[in-house]
């Protein structure tokens, strides 16, 4: 299998090359997202077997001053790239969130469910599944969430920051969902692209997040836990610390069609973030 990995410094584009050095992974200076035709036109030049789109528009406050970008970005490339694949009779895989719901309620979305995206970026992300299946061809579209790594900026990393250097912090207490390891995706990713080549039938939209679901205040204590960080954590509500663009409330996924059709669990976020507080480690400090 020949991947052609849109993105090259993000956490699951850096995880994606690490598993499989034989990727071939596209930055920003060969493929950049805000020019569609660019991308599609990659994927012709370069002829693999499978494609990932690692990259995104993330910067999810900036998009609500910036839709017209984030949309270029995190839709419309995606479906160039979509259309392409296509065309080539080769399977995509379009990584998308959680924000495409509303995040109300308790139970966990189902991929099925309607959608409902709070904000900016939410409504870019939907615009990319949206292309990404007109294009008719074989894909998988994998909504995640909470994605955390030992690379880039991530809450993990600006836990650890904050927690050396404070004795308290305020958390928001009232979302919960899954924190995912980057790595747990680029290993999901690379596996469903290969089962799609075998049987494009598996195409579909999954969801993919960590288990256990908890709250980003529980999140924030394992963190100090497992670091040994005697940082003390306050829950507060989401109304305490008010955003530019809304955060869904409920970002608790349902996966059990990602486990039932490509084998692949949900990854335990706990072993999860040992894994990146070593590889941290390994690094010789905390960010």
């Amino acid at each position: 299998m020949t991947v052609l990995v849109f993105g090259r410094t993000g956490q699951v584009a850096t995880e994606l090359q690490a598993l499989a050095p034989e990727v071939t992974a596209l930055g920003r200076d060969m493929a950049d997202l805000a020019d569609p035709a660019a991308c599609a036109a990659a994927i012709r030049a370069h002829r693999p077997t499978a494609v990932i789109n690692a990259a995104a528009y993330t910067a999810v406050d900036r998009a609500e001053s910036e839709e017209e970008l984030a949309t270029t970005i995190n839709g419309t490339a995606p479906g160039a790239m979509a259309e392409a694949c296509a065309a080539l009779g080769i399977p995509f895989v379009q990584i998308s969130t959680d924000y495409v719901f509303a995040g109300d309620g308790e139970a966990p979305w189902r991929p099925g469910d309607p959608t409902g995206p709070l904000g900016a970026y939410g409504r870019s992300k939907l615009a990319g599944e949206e292309a990404t299946r007109a294009a008719g061809g074989a894909h998988a579209i994998l909504r995640t969430s909470w994605v955390v790594s030992a690379h880039g900026h991530n809450f993990v990393k600006t836990m650890l920051r904050l927690g050396a250097e404070r004795e308290r912090l305020t958390i928001v207490a009232d979302q919960v969902g899954g924190p995912t390891p980057a790595r747990a995706i680029a290993a999901a990713c690379l596996s469903i692209a290969d089962q799609l080549i075998a049987d494009p039938g598996k195409s579909g939209t999954y969801h993919f997040s960590g288990a256990p679901d908890t709250s980003w205040a529980g999140f924030a204590r394992a963190i100090f836990a497992d670091a040994g960080l005697a940082c003390a954590v306050e829950d507060i509500p989401t109304s305490a610390y008010p955003t530019p663009a809304r955060r869904p409330a409920n970002s608790r996924m349902d996966c059990s069609a990602t486990a039932a059709v490509f084998g692949i669990p949900r990854p335990d976020w706990r072993q999860g973030l040992r894994d990146i507080l070593h590889d941290l480690g390994q690094q010789g400090a905390t960010p």
